[in-house]
């Protein structure tokens, strides 16, 4: 009998403890195997999952996947930990992979799927939220035993979880990496969130565009005595960024109004009138 006691990482030694395998039974089919149905993993990044393919094909699967039997198909055995080596398995053309069988609940199952994510830093902030909160809902636990499992702050895994309070419309564009989870922290707390979101989409703003943009925007609206339509700010914060001068755009109800530019010296005021003579 052989004893594991190394090469499934510290947080998943501590959670299956030494499990004796037999050598020559630790083998099953690829085609026998399911994924975990509480990965908490949605996404998994195409050139990491080729990097680790081609290593599989060079030197084998050095890394065993564990396992538990499936509830749902007694014939089956359910991925607690390792989805991403039998996925890339797979693409290598293996038929047999190795295997560590334990036996699990669900809350176990979870527990192996967040610290193997969180630990190799493979889970994107909105998938690490929604694999706590799924601890908080579904088991019972509270941010303190969170932070205690995990081994960060509780205002750590407290503002984890404020990522799950965005829109659900803002939520769909971070699952489809439409914006990245730099951007969706950004909008956390903003009650346009939605508005700002498209507009990064839009305008295809990065991350430091995006803080500049929310800036000025809540400078803009401060600003202004009387409320906008959020439009109308965003198209003066266009305007303003494109030239470097501030711009006020007062529109009525019947799309009249006028629009103003401020300069602080001759050299600003001789841009405005250029840029005018320029275009028209």
């Amino acid at each position: 009998m052989e004893k594991i006691k190394k090469g499934l990482g510290r947080g998943l030694s501590s959670l299956i403890g030494e499990v004796n395998v037999e050598p020559h039974k630790n083998q099953i089919s690829i085609s026998d195997l399911v994924p975990n149905k509480y990965q908490p993993r949605r996404n998994f990044d195409k050139s990491n999952l080729e990097d680790l393919t081609n290593s599989i094909k060079e030197r084998g699967m050095i890394q065993p996947i564990i396992v538990r039997q499936s509830n749902d198909d007694k014939t089956k055995f359910e991925i607690i930990a390792g989805e991403r080596r039998w996925l890339a398995a797979q693409k290598a053309g293996l038929h047999n992979v190795p295997v560590v069988v334990t036996e699990a609940d669900d809350l176990k199952s979870l527990e192996f799927a967040i610290v193997e994510n969180v630990q190799r830093h493979d889970l994107n902030p909105l998938e690490e939220a929604q694999g706590y909160k799924k601890l908080i809902d579904e088991f019972s636990y509270d941010q303190e035993k969170v932070s205690k499992f995990i081994g960060k702050s509780r205002s750590y895994i407290a503002n984890s979880l404020r990522i799950l309070t965005l829109p659900d419309d803002v939520i769909k564009l971070i699952e489809s990496q439409h914006i990245t989870a730099g951007h969706a922290k950004i909008l956390v707390g903003l009650d346009n969130a939605s508005f700002v979101a498209n507009k990064i989409v839009e305008k295809k703003l990065s991350v430091r565009q995006a803080e500049t943009f929310v800036q000025l925007f809540k400078k803009k609206r401060k600003k202004s005595k009387i409320s906008k339509d959020s439009n109308i700010i965003a198209l003066e914060l266009s305007i303003s960024n494109k030239i470097g001068l501030n711009v006020d755009i007062q529109n009525n109800k019947r799309n009249k109004g006028k629009i103003s530019f401020e300069y602080k010296d001759l050299d600003q005021l001789n841009k405005i009138i250029d840029i005018i003579k320029n275009n028209y």
